[in-house]
């Protein structure tokens, strides 16, 4: 057993080649790799006078500030599994991702954005026995008991204390649980080791071809597997992080002149709502020579849009598979880099299967993707069941997503065997109805759903949320359909709506969609 891709070691190695250089700036605050080393060593030892030890989970639920990172490598170096989580759940969403994760203690902020934490996690402790410990982010002189310590406190009273080496703490070690956004059914919880984690994070970064003159903005969240991906593969690299709270367009395009950003990374809506912004103007990017796309579907053509100001990549992954599974390449064909998501990452394999059967599908043939390799996850925590039916005979992840794989091994996203529509017996990928109704110049974003149907099976419904001040009807949308697609694929129900309700990690949530769809449907038809 190894430690080779150990965060602790990773970051070990960083410090010593890059002590003096900036690992983070969040707000008007920075900090050097020997300044957040020092933080989190202090952290560490006073977590371990706290009894927090190798196997422990330590619960993340703060934004995206500095203290993220510290705790991330306090915890690293003590050997706890940290449990990221998302600030904004409420408070039967966090009291249920903490009981199922059995985290021992959780760092987080005192107020923020209206909510207040310290009032929820009183009452949550109460319920929570094994949670132990509440680690405060804050500058309020408040009340604490032997439970709720302030993060500023314990940084102090670790500071010059010895800290015991973990023992045990190899690559196949858990590094975090996180958990799934839900956009399905309930969060599952994914184990990924260190080597899960790290590994992948690093030969995503190696493909971006990262240096550590580089400095990049994260402004998806750090709870996400994409950002904290992104924070490790830099971190990794020895480059700086400019963290953003929260994704505002107007204050990346502040930031990519201001901080000299190199590397933008987002989801396709960070990277559209960037370019409609009325203050966008690339020519102010003077440092910026790279950018990143991934963590949901990106719109048929949003690449080459970003490709005329911005050599982006576009990578396909999942929480479970650390994320990373393909990505573009800078030297890749104009073609492959603009409607592909590239190539498997060196180590990992890549297959387009029969989602039914099992059976491989041949080259360009539409398939569910499976993928095998260190990038995948150890398993579902505390749900064998759902792990076990997760991977084929094989030993293969299976995604749920429904691709091709071409000759050239370049892989095309099509969409998930979960969304599929059968309408009268045909199946009907909603991703590419999608692809062609954005483009309709009134349409500023769309989501196909299925909506049950007596005598179809399905319905296929277009959600569209139109262009700010343009007039579109539903009659409209068909008739621009049935000029695009075969007739069995052109929407029965046409929906508008003023913004799609979207996860954490900016995906829409097609379940609360199809409810609210098929609510209104149901009721419609009882009246007719």
């Amino acid at each position: 057993m190894t430690n080779k891709w150990t965060l602790a070691a990773i970051m070990a190695s960083r410090v010593r080649e890059q002590s003096d250089r900036t690992l983070v700036v969040a707000g008007s605050r920075s900090f050097t790799y020997s300044q957040v080393e020092l933080r989190a060593t202090a952290l560490a030892a006073a977590l371990s006078e706290l009894g927090i030890e190798a196997g422990d989970r330590a619960a993340i639920d703060l934004p995206n500030w500095a203290e993220w990172i510290v705790a991330l490598l306090a915890c690293a170096k003590v050997g706890a599994t940290i449990v990221p989580l998302n600030p904004r759940l409420n408070y039967h969403e966090l009291r249920y991702q903490l009981r199922h994760a059995e985290a021992t203690i959780v760092f987080s902020a005192e107020r923020h954005g209206g909510m207040d934490y310290l009032q929820m996690f009183e009452d949550i402790l109460a319920d929570l026995p094994d949670l132990q410990y509440v680690i405060t982010v804050g500058e309020e002189d408040l009340w604490y008991d032997d439970r709720i310590f302030q993060f500023e406190d314990l940084i102090s009273s670790g500071t010059g204390r010895e800290l015991p080496e973990p023992v045990g703490i190899t690559d196949d070690t858990s590094l975090a649980v996180l958990y799934t956004s839900g956009t399905m059914g309930k969060p599952k919880g994914v184990c990924l080791s260190h080597r899960s984690v790290v590994e992948t994070a690093v030969k995503t970064i190696e493909a971006l071809n990262v240096t550590p003159s580089d400095r990049v903005l994260i402004s998806v969240p750090l709870f996400t597997i994409f950002g904290f991906s992104v924070l490790i593969g830099t971190l990794a690299a020895g480059a700086t992080v400019v963290l953003q709270e929260k994704f505002d367009s107007a204050e990346v395009i502040e930031l990519v002149a201001r901080e000299e950003i190199s590397i933008l990374q987002g989801v396709p809506t960070h990277f559209q709502l960037l370019m409609r912004d009325p203050a966008f103007d690339p020519s102010r990017f003077t440092h910026l020579r790279a950018g990143l796309m991934a963590g949901a579907p990106a719109p048929d053509g949003l690449a080459r849009r970003i490709g005329e100001w911005c050599e982006v990549q576009v990578a396909y992954g999942l929480t479970e598979t650390g994320p990373t599974v393909a990505i573009t390449r800078s030297d890749d064909p104009e073609e492959k880099r603009f409607t592909t998501v590239g190539r498997p990452l060196p180590g990992v394999e890549v297959k387009a299967v029969d989602f039914t059967t099992g059976t491989l599908h041949g080259p360009e043939a539409v398939g569910e993707i499976a993928v095998r390799g260190p990038n995948v996850m150890q398993g579902y925590s505390r749900m064998p069941a759902e792990t076990a039916k997760s991977f084929s005979p094989e030993g293969f992840f299976l995604t749920g997503d429904l691709g091709i794989i071409d000759e050239d091994g370049y892989v095309r996203i099509v969409g998930g065997s979960k969304e599929t529509i059968v309408r009268g017996g045909y199946q009907i990928y909603p991703r590419e109805v999608e692809d062609q109704l954005r483009a309709h110049p009134a349409v500023d974003d769309v989501c196909v759903i299925g909506v049950p149907h007596d005598i179809m099976g399905e319905l296929v419904c277009a959600c569209i949320v139109p262009v700010e001040g343009a007039v579109i009807t539903g009659e409209e949308v068909k008739t621009f359909a049935r000029d695009m697609m075969a007739d069995y694929r052109i929407p029965d129900l046409v929906r508008f709506f003023h913004i799609f309700p979207l996860t954490g990690s900016g995906k829409v949530k097609r379940r609360e969609l199809e409810r609210v769809v098929a609510l209104e449907h149901t009721a419609m038809s009882s009246r007719m």
